[in-house]
């Protein structure tokens, strides 16, 4: 997308959720598309929100400029949670006999943000299969869900459902936490499962922990002992494929066991439709890098199998520099090769992580005995040893402890999305948060041992809990740590702060009282995505340090960072993700993720003012 097509997106959002206003009426935006003469796309940007009725709504940018040309672009619902489509609704958590699932108190069991169960929809892809459009979104809760809305897309280029169904995802044992996703380049909805539990809490009855326990409702009506033991930790943690057969919508699915289980934020796939990166969202994770084995023509052959077998590596940080989010050369380490058959076996066979693993106690100087290796990853500092002849099992099921175990860093915090900038061919991983492993044997600025003791400690930064944007460059030809080929054009090199947040604090009294991360600047950034061709990087936040998440528009050439949407009390902006060409339009598509839901839950006024919504910023004109 050019910058002026992504400014024409905001602004248009802007005007249509305006705090107490209705949007505008759709203007008829052209068909033709917009030549790509670069930085030629710009938004108008929109205030940090400061009063009441302004921190309640969904208000976007008015317009957009491109190529000089201003054009008018709102934020466009398409689904509420909640809504009904005969006897489907919309977040609906449903059992493995796709039954609706009822709260403690008998109502229906929605995916809304608005309780334990779980955050609400969010990545929605539009796919397209033989002329018809579709919307596939997933469900980031304990008890997981996808659904599949019917769209028809009108001539000004407004989108509208008409028809709605859940997936059944039953042969998967279920979905669980899904979060951010991306459109494939052949035309999937690629998904994740983000907070995969731990095995090494596994209990005799099935039980892990209460965050994993609340999944035991798809095996039952309540989370009980002998509903969770139905389950299996081992089958949560990958990268799910959904994709569309025909159209009439017909939905096919597969999990990509061969990509390695940790806590997917998102599986990015590069133009060469089989270099995957692969984030790790929590606390002392990870940074993946899947390879999949070469076919004749993986991009136009669209085939399920495109991602099920291949190599997994996982990055070693290198650090150079501390300053601005710091700087490192990246090294790639082979956790080996493996495809999604033989790891799902693996699985099958339900293995308890002693099958994978001796473990032994760390010494009080933070020790390993002989033979065993130490660690500290999101479980904590641990004395590991991979029994024999299970190292490829170990390296799927338990990815993160194995590749630490291999000399990976495990220290990032908050790893969330990741975005292709061909323009500049670069990488962008947002990191919500630079804290824990991420800094120098401190805790939030104040010296700790726990997030290092026992670790390579290869992150050595200083506190930011307004965290930041990287940027990893293209390194064609490099190789493994092992100076071994990878089998990718498409490996990065170094990693670096591109853009990150500022701490700061507003006096009492301040109109921005509360905001504890500089209101013009980011705030712990979650999810991106990049209009090629305008220099514009979109950047969405899931913060506490601004009191209402923001969408930004990034410039990379004139380093101006612009407001294009802000949402209302307690919710989060999730999963931006940019279509330059739909039939003549553009979209960016973004959620507003659990109204009122983490916090401010005092402040709605009714439960219409929970419920999240699935939609978009245009229509843009098309932006090839």
């Amino acid at each position: 997308m050019s910058n002026n097509t992504m400014t024409i997106l905001v602004l248009y959002l802007l005007s249509a959720c305006t705090s107490g206003n209705q949007p505008p009426p759709v203007t008829q935006v052209p068909s033709e598309a917009v030549p790509h003469p670069g930085r030629t796309v710009s938004f108008a940007g929109i205030s940090a929100p400061v009063t009441d009725a302004e921190r309640r709504a969904v208000r976007a940018s008015a317009s957009v400029t491109v190529n000089g040309k201003p054009y008018p672009i709102a934020y466009h619902p398409i689904l509420h949670t909640g809504d009904a489509f005969g006897d489907e609704v919309f977040g609906q958590l449903k059992n493995h006999l796709n039954q609706p699932l009822s709260g403690d108190d008998g109502s229906r069991l929605i995916c809304d943000g608005t309780s334990s169960k779980g955050s609400g929809p969010d990545h929605s892809t539009i796919l397209e299969k033989d002329g018809s459009l579709f919307l596939v979104s997933q469900m980031e809760c304990q008890v997981g869900g996808f659904y599949v809305a019917d769209l028809e897309q009108a001539d000004d280029g407004a989108l509208t459902p008409t028809g709605l169904r859940s997936v059944d995802f039953t042969e998967h044992f279920g979905g669980y936490v899904h979060c951010a996703g991306m459109r494939t380049p052949w035309g999937s909805h690629l998904s994740s499962e983000e907070y995969e539990p731990d095995a090494r809490k596994l209990k005799p009855d099935g039980s892990v922990d209460g965050y994993y326990d609340a999944n035991g409702r798809y095996w039952g009506e309540t989370a009980t002992g002998s509903a969770i033991a139905k389950g299996h930790p081992y089958y949560h943690g990958y990268v799910p494929e959904l994709w569309i057969t025909d159209a009439n919508g017909t939905v096919a699915s597969t999990k990509h066991y061969a990509m390695g289980r940790v806590a997917h934020e998102l599986a990015y796939v590069m133009p060469d439709c089989k270099t995957v990166y692969l984030s790790d969202d929590g606390t002392n994770t990870g940074l993946y890098l899947f390879v999949a084995d070469a076919t004749d023509a993986p991009c136009a052959a669209g085939a399920p199998d495109a991602l099920s077998t291949g190599t997994l590596y996982a990055a070693q940080w290198q650090q150079k520099s501390a300053d601005n989010g710091g700087a490192a050369d990246l090294a790639w380490i082979s956790l080996g090769h493996a495809t999604d058959a033989e790891v799902k076996a693996a699985i099958d066979a339900r293995p308890a992580f002693t099958d994978l693993f001796e473990v032994a106690p760390p010494s009080e100087s933070k020790r390993c005995p002989e033979g065993f290796t130490s660690v500290n990853t999101s479980a904590g500092h641990e004395c590991l040893n991979v029994k024999p002849g299970q190292e490829t099992v170990a390296s799927r099921l338990e990815t993160r402890r194995y590749a630490a175990m291999l000399g990976a860093t495990t220290e990032f915090r908050k790893e969330e999305g990741i975005t292709w900038d061909p323009d500049r061919n670069r990488l962008y991983v947002a990191m919500s948060r630079i804290e824990y492993g991420m800094e120098n044997l401190q805790k939030r600025g104040t010296p700790s041992e726990k997030y290092d003791a026992g670790g390579p400690n290869h992150v050595q930064l200083p506190f930011n809990p307004c965290g930041g944007v990287y940027a990893l460059d293209h390194a064609p030809g490099k190789r493994d740590i092992d100076d071994q080929p990878i089998a990718s054009d498409w490996v990065m090199g170094s990693m670096s702060g591109l853009l990150v947040g500022q701490p700061k604090t507003y006096p009492e009294g301040s109109e921005h009282a509360g905001n504890t991360c500089d209101v013009d600047g980011l705030a712990e950034p979650d999810n991106l995505t990049y209009l090629p061709g305008t220099d514009v990087l979109v950047i969405g936040e899931d913060t506490n340090g601004h009191i209402n998440d923001t969408v930004w528009a990034y410039d990379l050439g004139s380093k101006v960072l612009t407001r294009i949407l802000t949402t209302p009390y307690g919710s989060e902006t999730t999963s931006p993700f940019w279509y330059p060409n739909i039939n003549g339009h553009g979209y960016l598509m973004t959620v507003v993720q659990h109204p009122y839901g983490e916090s401010d839950r005092d402040k709605a006024t009714g439960p219409d003012d929970t419920r999240s919504i699935v939609g978009y910023i245009g229509p843009f004109p098309a932006l090839d």
